[in-house]
């Protein structure tokens, strides 16, 4: 099942177009609610072994949740350039300094895209679900917005 590229713009002339891709808000939300259920799951556990190895998944899945959550949008784009959003900062890079690479790797019997952002001393690998769209799909649309 292909899923389709989820593009917000905001009003303006398109000189001015922003589009924002981010992990998708349903997936964020079953990450919270599996991070309770763990939680819980940790709380009432009588095996120690268990309750270690169930409040590190616990952790873990919470960190997801809480990264997915606060960097939202994870990617940005303008005539400007590219904003990547990571936990604590975002990181700007204008169009002159970047590269749009899409890579495509086999894991696993599968297929894997990915967007590279290849500026000089940085590279930012997204995935699918940090895009929350196809990968191909972006990188089409910031060559198109790419001066």
């Amino acid at each position: 099942m292909r899923t389709r590229s989820v593009v917000h713009i905001s009003c303006g002339t398109l000189d001015s177009v922003t589009r924002t891709w981010s992990t998708p808000a349903p997936l964020v939300a079953v990450a919270w609610v599996v991070a309770l259920a763990l939680a819980v799951a940790a709380l009432t556990v009588d095996d120690n072994a268990g309750r270690l190895l169930i409040g590190l998944a616990t952790l873990l899945v919470t960190y997801l949740a809480a990264f997915a959550t606060i960097a939202r949008p994870r990617l940005t784009a303008d005539v400007d350039g590219l904003a990547v959003r990571g936990l604590a900062s975002t990181t700007r890079l204008p169009w002159h300094e970047v590269k749009v690479k899409l890579q495509t790797t086999r894991r696993l019997g599968r297929e894997q895209q990915t967007l590279e952002l290849d500026a000089d001393d940085r590279l930012v690998v997204l995935t699918r679900v940090d895009l929350g769209a196809d990968p191909e799909e972006v990188a089409g649309v910031l060559h198109a917005l790419r001066p």
